[in-house]
């Protein structure tokens, strides 16, 4: 925002209303309606008073800047637009300057984003606290806990992708200057029924799926998993990926935030260890078996599962194969063992797999609160963050134990923020010496008390349900609620005596329905007895402190033989109680600040509002009862200084400045306005006002007060800007007219002057010319005498010149003759040596002229360097036909040593390869044409890379020369099996595909040939030694698809280590020694019915045949 569009109140630029407080009128229809134009113009933060109601956008928004903390920080809660950071600053600010604890509740369903919103106050709160190596240190801490508790609380449901199954409660600690020295974390009612069984579209707990996606290979093996999801029973798969999740990235996360928060390597390493063995728990079944007493026992299917958790866990197999087919049951002194059918056998393995996993968290959580503990003694500050389910209602009567206790615990919140609310309120009234009036509100403690009452509450009915001996069940629990609960009026089931209630279809038998202050809730009562017994058998207890692994030891104390206690353990229903009691406490010590928030949408989409269903979240969060609760004394409040700065220009009196004290100020304006006394009120330091059309009409009355004061300043302007434009034109005018006459004056001057200058220049003229005329005259006189004289004088010079020339002449013309003389008595003597060898000097001449241009056309029509290029030119003279062959062969032999100079030594050793399988097979086998252009690769399978393989690589210790798959031909029916064909230095092997293991090992100097077809198939046979140790079960008959590449490898590594040529036979028909018989193979063309692969049948004991398309 620039700084001239700087809000100084969220009254200005308003879309909507920002605070409910102020709605005119106040119904349900105008509430939505108001929250959807604020969504529609992505202002997702409404106030409610003090209270934020957040609205999930489903989409980033650029409101979470490091300028938007910098914008909000240490500024008054209602001068900027409403946002969770004005909230979070304003709880920090009375933390640290006025010295009161604070606590935040997040509130709102599934998917309504309570775990983004407390990220972000914390977010902040790390941003505008104080700085420092320690500090900074203890801030990432408290922030990475986050990541750690998501993956291990967080699950996909339904609405929301990143769903909190589980109520989180942090204290964050700070010293007397505001920085944070650490954090306490509480955690409520984990989901654990999750861990074993998910609705459908559903996913299990994200570190599940994280470790499966993002553990290397080396760390599965470790924990002995699967990267299939399939493979587990606990994980539904229709939901296992999810969009825009990366699964193997988070996991990455996890670990790094472990590790910040300060967990050691071996703990993670146990962490991790366990949540492998939970996930391998759902894969052990039972199967039933028939005890000699007729019982029937449970044994379990496949050990091979249980073996694997035991050596996870280090516990005995046999102790926890018993304790999942029996139960002891100790009474006083007697102990009796009892067998567990399969349907007990499976309550047992899902008991021991829920309480394993929600141990596992607890214990996370508790290991993350000795890590963020605040290390010093001093007294300190607390600011809590409450990040809770909210209120549930599922349709078709699927709410069950977990709704129960999730909307108890909402009711309770719902209880204490009424309570809090009023308090608040009265406490402001007491403060600014404002008259307290009493507030008609709807109280839900009779709703608590319905839930929680220690002789009548349904809880203490489940609990004595629960603990009563004799057969017990969901029928018997429900048959005892509407004895006792048939009269109270938010109470309803259709088998009470209220016979209001018995035709109520709607209503089945086996539920019963609790009228909540958010609505009326139908819960099925099948599942809460088991679900509040939560009962693990005492065997797996003994059985999991048995264990060699310290973690799960420290899991189940319990176990301990010596510390037996017979004493039920307390149920569920009445854990959950008195942790919402002891949160209750807490929160009643601090000052509250609330956090609404609400799921525009079930489609997790952005830009849809569904105002249905944001009704029914409006409604079950008491956001109109809030209000009226706000409203119900004096719906807006401000202080003098802001409330007169704003509204002084009402009056003549306070515009534009007011020389008094602020409240005087305002009580004069609000008197000069004739605002009804009964409208406002006068506090101590703020100004009340009842109504909000009292609000609104001052902001109407200054809005047009400002279009006023816009015009003044309007015309108070324009009239300066004529003044102004008029004085410069006015001061233009006079330097123009001062400048112009400088300027006449200037000019008339410089005419003067340049007359006055021409007249003497024309005088001054004359006179030189006259004296002029006179001295040229004199001149000519003198240069006339001067001339004659040169002119005798030259005439004599040219006289003597051409004497002297015609001299020179004569001396030439005898010197040319006598030279004539000479050459012509030298050619006379000279002309009988010239005839008799003029013919052979003639022949010589010609012919080293033809050679010449014989070797000039030469190089301009020389072939390329290619050694295949079979070009030359033509020869151009007979004569040449010798010396033109050689210098062909010369050229030949020259651009070959240059092209072999450029291999390398692994390219000269292919082209020794290529060589000699081209030796071997060109013209004789049908294959060789195809294997020219493919290159001699060797290693085709990467063993060494590969985990499977390992038993192979370390079997192996020689260099590996060429590894592939071949086909061995059964010589019982032709048909083939797969193999591993390792060529080394000095061994042939065969080993197994899928293990590795080595099927057979042949020696170099056993294998004494190789036969093969002449036709394009793959099939050889390699023939062995008659009496070796390896010829004990015969040759070998085999199939590849680099048929030349090996023979031509194994024909070289022969030759290398036994310096013996090996026999390649190729042959349409060969014989192949099998055990104790020969076995003729015969090649036959066969039809296309397979395509183009070879089929090799067994005709007879003496006959294979190979159809070769």
């Amino acid at each position: 925002m620039a700084k001239m569009e700087v809000k100084t109140s969220l009254l200005d630029d308003m879309i909507g209303v920002g605070d409910m407080v102020l709605l005119e009128p106040l119904n349900e229809d105008s509430f939505i309606n108001n929250l959807k134009k604020r969504f529609d113009h992505n202002e997702v933060y409404t106030y409610i008073g003090s209270v934020v109601i957040s609205i999930n956008p489903y989409r980033s928004l650029p409101i979470y800047t490091p300028e938007k903390v910098e914008e909000y920080r240490n500024r008054n809660f209602y001068e900027l637009s409403p946002h969770i950071f004005a909230l979070a600053d304003e709880a920090y600010r009375s933390l640290r300057d006025q010295d009161k604890d604070q606590c935040i509740l997040i509130t709102g369903e599934s998917g309504a984003g309570k775990t983004e919103a407390s990220k972000l106050v914390m977010s902040y709160v790390a941003a505008v606290c104080g700085k420092g190596a320690e500090v900074n240190q203890v801030k990432e801490q408290l922030l990475q806990s986050n990541p750690v508790l998501e993956a291990f609380g967080n699950a996909k449901t339904a609405r929301n992708d990143n769903s909190s199954r589980f109520g989180k409660y942090m204290d964050i600690e700070f010293d007397f200057k505001g920085d944070p020295l650490g954090g306490v974390i509480s955690n409520y009612l984990l989901e654990k029924s999750r861990v074993v069984k998910q609705p459908r579209g559903e996913r299990n707990f994200h570190i599940f799926y994280q470790i499966l996606s993002g553990a290397s290979e080396e760390f599965l093996c470790k924990l002995k998993l699967e990267r299939d999801f399939s493979r587990y029973n606990y994980l539904g798969l229709d939901s296992a990926r999810v969009n825009g999740v990366d699964d193997a990235s988070n996991f990455r996360t996890v670990r790094n935030a472990m590790q910040i928060v300060g967990f050691m390597d071996h703990e993670t390493q146990s962490v991790f260890e366990v949540v492998a063995a939970v996930l391998k728990l759902g894969n052990i079944e039972f199967k039933p078996e028939s005890r000699a007493n007729g019982l029937d026992e449970s044994k379990i299917k496949d050990k091979n599962e249980l073996k694997e958790i035991c050596e996870l866990t280090g516990i005995d197999q046999s102790v926890l194969e018993r304790a999942f087919s029996f139960r002891t049951v100790e009474a006083k002194q007697e102990k009796v063992s009892t067998t567990l059918n399969v349907a007990q056998a499976y309550y047992a393995r899902d008991a021991l797999a829920k309480n394993l996993y929600s141990r596992l968290f607890s214990w996370l959580v508790t290991r993350i609160n000795e890590s963020i503990k605040a290390q010093t003694k001093v007294r300190k500050k607390v600011m809590g963050v409450l990040d809770i389910y909210g209120f549930e209602i599922f349709e078709n009567a699927d709410n069950s134990f977990e709704q129960f206790i999730i909307n108890y615990c909402n009711e309770k919140l719902q209880q204490i923020f009424i309570e809090l609310t009023l308090k608040e309120e009265q406490e402001e009234y007491i403060r600014e010496g404002i008259e307290w009036t009493h507030i008609e509100y709807f109280n839900n403690a009779i709703i608590c008390d319905l839930i929680e009452n220690n002789q009548t509450g349904i809880l203490a009915m489940l609990d004595e349900e629960c603990l009563r001996p004799g057969t017990v069940t969901d029928d018997t629990f429900l048959e005892k609620l509407n004895q006792v609960c048939a009269t109270h009026q938010h109470f309803e089931s259709r088998m009470s005596k209220c016979s209001r209630f018995l035709n109520d279809t709607s209503l089945p038998h086996s539920c019963f329905r609790i009228q909540h202050y958010a609505g009326k809730v139908m819960y099925q009562v099948e599942g809460f007895v088991d679900k509040n017994n939560d009962l693990l058998y005492r065997d797996l207890s003994q059985a999991m402190w048995k264990a060699n692994h310290s973690l799960i030891k420290a899991l189940f104390p319990e176990g301990n033989p010596a510390k037996i206690n017979l004493k039920r353990p307390p149920t569920a229903g009445s854990q959950f109680k008195a942790s919402v009691a002891t949160l209750m406490k807490n929160l009643q010590n601090k000052n509250p600040n609330y956090i609404r928030c609400i799921k525009p949408n079930e489609k997790k989409a952005a830009d849809i509002f569904n105002e249905a269903l944001v009704c029914h979240q409006i409604r079950y969060l008491g956001l109109l009862e809030n209000v009226r609760v706000r409203r119900a004394g004096y719906a807006f409040r401000q202080a003098y200084e802001p409330c007169l700065e704003r509204y002084k220009m009402l009056c003549r009196q306070t515009w534009p400045h007011w020389r008094g004290p602020a409240r005087a100020g305002v009580e004069v304006l609000f008197n000069e306005l004739r605002i009804p006394e009964e409208e406002f009120s006068f506090g101590r330091s703020k100004i009340f006002i009842r109504n909000p059309r009292t609000l609104f009409k001052l902001e109407d009355l200054r809005k047009q007060r400002l279009e006023d004061l816009a015009t003044l300043i309007e015309k108070i302007y324009r009239g300066w800007k004529c003044r102004t434009r008029f004085l410069l034109m006015k001061r233009c005018q006079i330097v123009i007219a001062s400048w112009y006459r400088r300027y006449a004056q200037q000019k008339r001057y410089q005419k003067i002057k340049s007359s006055a200058i021409t007249v003497q220049s024309y005088i001054r003229g004359w006179k030189a010319r006259k004296l002029l005329r006179e001295l040229k005259h004199l001149k000519r006189c003198n240069e006339a005498a001067t001339v004659i004289a040169a002119y005798w004088h030259g005439t004599q010079a040219r006289r003597e010149l051409k004497r002297l020339k015609e001299e020179a002449r004569r001396k030439h013309a005898v010197a040319v003759i006598w030279a004539y003389w000479l050459g012509l008595k030298v050619r006379r003597e000279y002309r009988k040596f010239f005839r008799a060898n003029a013919g052979r000097k003639i022949y010589e001449f010609t012919l080293q002229r033809i050679m010449q241009k014989y070797f000039l056309e030469m190089k301009n029509k020389m072939p390329s360097l290619s050694p295949i290029d079979k070009t030359w030119p033509a020869r151009p003279y007979l004569f040449l036909d010798s010396t033109h062959k050689e210098l062909k062969r010369i050229f030949h032999l020259w651009r070959c040593k240059k092209y072999r100079d450029q291999f390398t030594d692994q390219q000269k050793l292919i082209y020794e390869e290529k060589l000699e399988a081209s030796e071997l097979f060109k013209d004789k086998k049908a294959l060789y044409p195809a294997s020219v252009g493919q290159p001699f690769q060797g290693a085709y399978l990467e063993i060494s890379e590969n985990p499977k393989y390992k038993k192979l690589t370390d079997a192996v210790d020689e260099k590996i020369i060429i590894a592939e798959v071949v086909n061995k031909i059964n010589r019982a029916n032709g048909k083939a099996a797969s193999r591993i064909f390792l060529l080394t230095k000095n061994n042939v092997l065969l080993a197994d595909q899928k293990s590795g293991t080595i099927k057979s090992e042949v020696p170099l100097g056993d294998v004494t040939k190789v036969s093969m077809s002449s036709q394009n198939d793959g099939f050889f046979a390699v023939h062995l030694k008659e009496g070796s140790e390896a010829a004990s079960k015969g040759d070998f008959l085999l199939s590849s698809n680099h048929l030349i590449e090996m023979a031509t490898k194994l024909y070289r590594t022969t030759l290398s280590q036994t310096k013996q040529k090996l026999n390649i036979e190729i042959s349409d028909e060969f014989l192949v020694q099998f055990k104790h018989e020969k076995v003729c193979v015969k090649f036959i063309q066969g039809s296309q019915k397979n395509g183009n692969i070879p089929t090799c049948k067994r005709k007879n004991n003496r006959l294979l045949e190979v159809a070769v398309p």
